[in-house]
């Protein structure tokens, strides 16, 4: 995916959150503007004080800038298959291109197919190359220290040093000090190349830019070896690979853990204050990759979140949060940064997620549901395990009954939200399917489709509602026809239209249209769009699903990355970014339409662990089996050499 536009200044000192791409080490990562501007920047860990958060304050974040001084037209891409971004500026004069990556690798003395055991040295290098004619480079640079804080930097030969911050290693000559930006002109010729390395900790300048092209050509095998085990070979490959590699970046390699997004306050209404932190692991978004990341080949993955995942719920046992810090963390305590003014004077600016504490009751229900699909794949409890998933089914029976806030976290009173009830349904059906009838466990479950009928709206209105006592709808419902819930299809059908005739607009879904405890609107919120889709197909309407699904690839931004929502009206992304839900939606979505394809709707009935098994075994064909096991053979023949083994000196 690439675009090529001429470039315009920025909107009130802030780029449109589309004009942004990924970059990272599976540890760190960073937002590259349109612009040649990174103001985002993280390292080490996501959830890490920013060395740049200028998305969050133009005038007071840092940011490091690369750009011609004169006027320039821009095309972007990632290299093929990589997270690495290449982006070529392009003048009267001639054309500069200018490489961002975050370098990563696998451990030394890793096997062949293990891609979860990494390193990385928790650096951010860019190169700036004149590919013809000669251009005149500016280069601008201001870290910041603690959160959005200013910080003292002082001008070496070849470095640049902040007191409590990142180190800035260069190749460029001298820079100046105005106020507190660094800056530097230089003029490129063809075969000229500028390099600035963005580091966490102190490095030896001479031996760190000499390390550079081995660091890249390592990045690069490693994304590519990764991605080689895609099994997907269905017409949306190209949209499905990226968001693959979108995934892939945001699980933190130490843990396992799957950041929700890379940042945190980005606006979900651009002057409001509906603006959170999302540099964490929700519990329900893990279970969604690891449903989407096994059917598309990566079993490592699923592996460390089962280590993950005991470790968690064993540090508030006998409570389950519905979130965790991407290490384990408990204490998620939300704060206000008082002297940053948000993406476009949204105030506030948060760390910390204040919701961590909420009761979420459809939390259990993807706990169990992903352990079923976990071993549909392969995997296996031991006793301690199905001990902790019993003992999260009993927590759903004593508690299923009770009042909660919701899935989509809202800040108000606890309500009966109907897709609660569904997803503690879920937890109890997967818990007996795995560990055997238990007659508490079977009672409870069928009380809850009883009471469903009776206050869920079922009967009543002939379609789920948001919450007992209301006859609104909320878009989380068009997952109950998804985990085989026992509804009549005059009931699904409802359900789904209910949604479409109070929540969409266009090609967009809103998660609910109820009172939530904030004023004004946010925008569409892209899953609830690719959930459509799959309700579409379990209806057995295959080309209102496929239309759909392929006028929303054409509503991610030329990198083909997507934020959490959508302005109806403009188009704007909203929200933190890039969102992993979404992305791991379109993924689920791309694998339905071919198993509906092959095996026609009634593929989709049941759960996970039921679909999962028939896309990466009959259902696909021996020859999609074969073309799977030729290329892992292929992938560990080729990197026999270990390309992508990253030693840290």
């Amino acid at each position: 995916m690439a675009s090529s536009e001429s470039f315009t200044a920025r909107k009130s000192g802030y780029l449109p959150i589309r004009d942004y791409g990924l970059i990272g080490d599976c540890h760190g990562s960073a937002l590259v503007g349109r612009d040649g501007s990174i103001d985002w920047c993280c390292l080490g860990r996501f959830d890490a004080d920013p060395v740049f958060c200028r998305i969050l304050d133009h005038a007071r974040g840092g940011f490091l800038s690369v750009a011609p001084t004169s006027n320039f037209s821009v095309n972007r891409r990632y290299l093929e298959d990589t997270n690495v971004l290449e982006t070529v500026f392009t003048t009267a004069d001639g054309e500069l291109v200018v490489t961002d990556f975050m370098p990563v690798g696998r451990k030394p003395g890793s096997g062949t197919h293990n891609y979860v055991d990494l390193n990385a040295p928790n650096w951010l290098v860019r190169t700036v190359e004149a590919r013809h004619g000669t251009v005149v480079v500016q280069v601008k640079y201001r870290p910041n220290a603690e959160f959005g804080q200013r910080t003292n930097i002082e001008l070496e030969q070849n470095q640049i040093a902040a007191k409590g911050g990142p180190f800035l290693v260069h190749n460029i000559g001298n820079f100046a000090l105005r106020g507190d930006v660094a800056e530097a002109s230089v003029e490129l010729a063809p075969g000229q190349r500028l390099v600035l390395i963005i580091a966490k900790d102190p490095v030896d300048a001479s031996a760190a830019l000499d390390r550079v092209d081995r660091y890249r050509m390592i990045t690069i095998a490693f994304w590519r070896e990764w991605i080689a085990y895609s099994r997907y070979r269905g017409p949306y490959a190209r949209d499905v690979r990226r968001s693959l590699l979108a995934i892939k970046l945001l699980i933190y390699a130490p843990s396992g853990a799957l950041a929700a997004a890379p940042t945190t306050s980005l606006p979900e209404a651009i002057g409001d204050h509906r603006n959170w932190d999302y540099r964490f692991c929700w519990l329900r978004d893990t279970a969604f990759a690891l449903y989407a990341l096994g059917i598309s080949g990566y079993g490592g993955e699923a592996r460390r979140f089962s280590e993950f995942l005991p470790r968690v719920c064993a540090a508030t046992a006998p409570d389950l949060r519905i979130m965790y810090g991407i290490d384990g963390e408990t204490d998620l305590t939300e704060r206000i940064i008082e002297d940053l003014e948000g993406y476009e004077g949204s105030r506030p600016v948060r760390v910390g997620n204040g919701a961590y504490m909420q009761t979420q009751h459809d939390v259990f229900g993807e706990i169990l549901d992903w352990a079923m699909l976990f071993e549909a794949l392969g995997g296996r409890f031991d006793g301690d395990g199905k001990a902790m998933l019993a003992a999260l089914a009993d927590q759903v029976v004593d508690h299923w009954h009770e009042p909660d806030h919701g899935v989509w976290e809202m800040r108000g009173p606890r309500l009966h939200h109907v897709h609660g009830k569904v997803m503690s349904w879920v937890a109890l059906d997967r818990a007996i399917r795995l560990l055997g009838m238990n007659d508490r466990w079977a009672r409870e479950r069928d009380r809850i489709v009883a009471e469903l009928h009776v206050r869920g709206g079922a009967d009543e209105h002939g379609h789920l509602v948001q919450a007992y006592g209301r006859s609104n709808s909320d878009a989380a419902l068009l997952r109950a026809p998804m985990v085989g819930l026992p509804m009549d299809e005059k009931l699904m059908r409802g359900t789904v239209a209910a949604v479409e005739r109070e929540l969409r607009s266009g090609d967009f879904v809103y998660r609910y249209r109820t009172e939530d405890g904030f004023d004004g609107e946010e925008g569409a919120f892209l899953i609830c769009s690719f959930w459509l889709v799959d309700a579409y197909l379990r209806l057995g309407m295959y080309s209102e699903a496929e239309n759909l699904f392929e006028r929303l690839l054409k509503h991610a931004n030329d990198l083909g990355l997507y934020a959490e929502e959508i302005d109806t009206r403009s188009g704007a992304f909203l929200g933190n970014f890039p969102q992993a839900y979404t992305h791991l939606a379109l993924i689920s979505g791309a694998a339905h339409l071919q198993l509906n394809g092959q095996a026609g709707p009634s593929a989709l009935e049941g759960s996970d662990a039921d679909r999962a098994k028939l896309m990466v075994t009959a259902t696909l064909g021996w020859r999609a089996i074969w073309t799977v096991f030729k290329t892992t053979w292929k992938v560990g023949r080729i990197f026999s050499s270990r390309a992508s083994v990253l030693a840290l000196e």
